[in-house]
């Protein structure tokens, strides 16, 4: 037993007393500067404390604050409901459409079998569909299957494969309310607008994508006649199924009919392209009334300008004053062309197996646009109606030309031929 004497007594008493109140500080007994944890009106009060200005400038911060902090805690975020309530209001106006075609046997016998499937969006009520021309095209019958399972024929009513679009028709049950997608306006869309895509990717029926718009007025070429101009790029992701699918804007309103992808594997990798709906509003009322859309036409045949050409009339001594535009092989008599002084050529030549006269008009503008191929001249005349009235420009010789035409009815020229 060791014996302590008094001043060593008196220095371990004091000594004990100082770890006993450190350790009651720092386990939050006393009060102390040791790390106490707040509660949450504490917690508060010192975040208002440390940003009295921010707090005064912004009042409905604090509110604001509650509802992320909801938000993470299981709620969803504004850009969430928005997505949520139009998949909910508008998925059942979103149709399923299949097709059967006609093949040929090893018997030579034509025996029906499955197409292709795709898209489409209900925008009327007695069961009209808007959708694409290449979803329905040599299609021998064409079904529609709604979001409740039931499976309908429908008929098409009109195709215009110059815009890939197509309405087809249903004859919904006596009763059966349908829901209408509504038209949206796609005038005035901006890069970065928010854009939902809705359809039937790979069969996989009223999928919801998500995305952007990634570009405007891009120029797709659908054959050397055809070019689809101000079509909508998204990176909302379209594969095969989607097409003639709704492209909406945040509203709900269909802003443009999802088409096509580019991707060299045959998924989506982010480059989808859409019909703007402004288009399919012009030509749906002429889908519908007349089978077709009713185009205006310049009643003359057409060789487009190309280098050997270009070459050969120099060589003659007969120089084309550019190098750009669309000769004018030839005019029909009494026809819009010739009666606003457009003149053909007059001297037959053979280029490979095709025969057109030289020395004739060269077109190079139509309704203020520039031509210089067949695809320009569609372009241009594509939402021109049969007897609306157009400036033309063209060179005679060096002599450059402005003239009026009045349109004729291109299917009727055409079928004429």
């Amino acid at each position: 037993m060791r014996l302590y004497s008094r001043k060593q007594l008196i220095v371990s008493i004091i000594a004990s007393v100082g770890v006993g109140l450190l350790a009651a500080v720092g386990f939050g007994l006393l009060p102390g500067t040791g790390l106490q944890r707040p509660t949450s009106g504490e917690a508060a009060r010192a975040i208002a404390d440390t940003a009295p200005a921010a707090s005064a400038a912004s009042p409905g911060r604090t509110v604001e604050a509650v509802q992320v902090l909801s938000g993470a805690s299981g709620g969803y975020s504004q850009d969430e409901n928005e997505n949520i309530t139009v998949y909910e209001r508008l998925n059942s106006g979103v149709v399923n459409i299949t097709t059967e075609v006609v093949a040929i046997n090893w018997f030579l016998e034509p025996v029906p079998q499955q197409g292709g499937s795709g898209s489409g969006s209900i925008i009327d009520p007695r069961g009209y569909v808007l959708t694409n021309h290449h979803v329905i095209k040599d299609a021998y019958k064409v079904f529609v299957n709604l979001a409740d399972g039931s499976r309908m024929e429908g008929s098409v009513i009109g195709s215009d494969s110059e815009n890939d679009l197509a309405v087809i028709k249903f004859d919904p049950p006596k009763g059966m309310a349908l829901t209408v997608v509504p038209y949206g306006d796609s005038t005035n869309l901006k890069v970065g607008q928010k854009v939902l895509a809705i359809g039937n990717p790979f069969g996989l029926e009223r999928t919801l994508t998500r995305g952007i718009v990634s570009g405007l007025g891009r120029p797709v070429q659908q054959d050397a006649k055809t070019i689809i101009r101000d079509m909508i790029q998204t990176d909302a992701s379209i594969n095969p199924g989607n097409s003639g699918g709704p492209l909406l804007n945040a509203q709900g309103e269909i802003i443009g009919v999802n088409t096509m992808i580019y991707s060299p594997s045959g998924g989506s990798v982010g480059v989808g392209f859409a019909v703007p709906v402004n288009t399919a509003k012009r030509i749906v009322p002429d889908l519908i009334k007349f089978g077709m859309v009713k185009r205006g036409w310049i009643e003359a045949e057409y060789v487009q300008l190309f280098p050997a050409l270009i070459e050969y009339m120099k060589e003659k001594g007969d120089s084309l004053p550019i190098d750009k535009g669309l000769l004018v092989s030839s005019t029909r008599k009494g026809g819009n062309a010739d009666r606003s002084g457009v003149r053909g050529g007059t001297t037959p030549v053979r280029y490979y197996q095709s025969v057109f006269n030289v020395g004739g008009d060269i077109i190079v503008a139509v309704d203020g646009m520039e031509i210089s191929s067949l695809a320009d001249l569609y372009s241009a005349l594509e939402d021109n109606k049969p007897g609306n009235s157009i400036k033309i420009q063209y060179y005679r010789g060096s002599r450059k030309i402005t003239a009026d035409v009045v349109l004729s009815d291109r299917a009727e020229y055409m079928g004429s031929k």
